[in-house]
């Protein structure tokens, strides 16, 4: 359970296809949260085009578009996956350095979301994303990455048993208002266990992404400790931080 209440106006269902194919996050943050600023539906589709332009002489669309995830796409990516290989990344890991008030925080109980950052090497999946509408398909995943511009679309190289798969991946934009650093671990834990906006809560959030790496084979002791921490923050076995 979370500290507060739910938000009202939860996205029923929360992020699902269906919502995509409409851009229903785009209309959801347009009423509740008009003063964020969105990247325009244009812009958004220029952006699926240019990051396929730009990709390595290497990539052959015709077998699709290997995509890394690292967060909710490893539970919950919303596009046609015909296949997955654990992949590690080098030179970026995952971490909680956006601070939000939409999405799953709110003004009132900002929360915390993944992203990546320069540094060390992350593990997740490589998914490749079906060839065909593979334009439409990748724009599915730049309406839930892309909308607010706290990610950037980048080309990588993942390591995936014994070969190199270059793929998509999104960053994190450390010139977006959103971007908060490397916080202490202590506010960490309380961002993550009272955050909660229109698509849940952080600990929701955390909680999936444990999970279904733990489901992969892919044990991060960080995030295991994190959640851990979290709960006790919820139960109020653990400590509470001084307003």
């Amino acid at each position: 359970m979370n500290d507060s209440p739910p938000e009202r106006g939860r996205l029923a269902g929360g992020i699902t296809r269906d919502v995509l194919e409409r851009d229903g996050i785009r209309d959801t943050m347009r009423s509740r949260h008009p003063e964020v600023p969105l990247t325009a539906q244009e812009d958004v589709r220029a952006s699926v085009r240019d990051t396929l332009r730009s990709r390595p002489a290497a990539v052959d669309t015709s077998d699709g578009v290997w995509v890394f995830g690292y967060g909710s796409l490893l539970w919950n990516p919303c596009v046609n996956v015909v296949e997955r290989r654990m992949a590690r990344l080098y030179g970026f890991h995952r971490d909680f350095q956006l601070k939000l008030t939409y999405a799953r925080g709110s003004p009132d109980a900002p929360g915390l979301m993944l992203g990546l950052v320069p540094g060390g090497s992350c593990r997740g999946m490589a998914l490749r994303v079906r060839a065909s509408d593979l334009e439409h398909e990748l724009l599915m995943v730049w309406r839930r990455e892309m909308l607010t511009g706290v990610y950037r679309p980048r080309w990588v190289e993942l390591h995936a048993d014994g070969r190199r798969l270059p793929a998509v991946t999104f960053v994190v934009d450390p010139r977006h208002r959103c971007y908060c650093g490397r916080l202490d671990d202590t506010e960490i834990v309380h961002l993550i266990a009272t955050g909660h906006g229109f698509l849940g809560t952080s600990a929701e959030y955390l909680d999936n992404t444990v999970l279904h790496l733990d489901e992969q084979g892919i044990h991060d002791g960080r995030l295991r400790e994190l959640r851990r921490r979290v709960a006790e923050r919820q139960t109020g076995s653990g400590p509470t931080p001084a307003p």
